[in-house]
């Protein structure tokens, strides 16, 4: 599976949120199976005041623009509900010019040390812990 982070705004409304939220309890059938179709394996969207964070996992091999472009073209009722959503979103402060949906950089995975540093602390024993050779 490869992982992507991603994040928006929702326009700064009070109903706009509810509305948001209240869409994405009854998601309409056209979009969950063109999300499957697609490769998307997972998805999982979060809220904090106005920030979104979506994290979609994507079947091996799967590119995650190619994907996404696919699905919003997919049908007609797809392509209602992605202009009917970003309605709702502004681009998050930060977003690269163009992105409306802003790929979030990693910065930590407890399992992973991504920067490839042997002399991080993720790379050092913990405390109490025997390094074996």
């Amino acid at each position: 599976m490869t992982r992507h982070v991603l994040a928006v705004d929702l326009k700064d409304d009070p109903a706009v949120v509810e509305a948001y939220k209240a869409h994405h309890r009854r998601v309409w059938p056209e979009v969950l199976h063109s999300l499957r179709r697609v490769g998307i394996a997972d998805m999982q969207i979060y809220l904090l005041g106005r920030r979104l964070v979506m994290v979609v996992d994507m079947a091996p091999g799967r590119d995650f623009t190619r994907a996404f472009a696919q699905h919003v073209a997919s049908d007609p009722r797809v392509g209602e509900w992605e202009a009917l959503m970003k309605s709702m979103q502004q681009p998050a402060p930060g977003s690269a010019a163009g992105d409306w949906w802003a790929v979030m950089q990693p910065v930590f995975d407890l399992n992973v040390d991504i920067y490839g540093d042997a002399d991080s602390d993720a790379a050092r024993p913990r405390p109490g812990s025997a390094r074996r050779a």
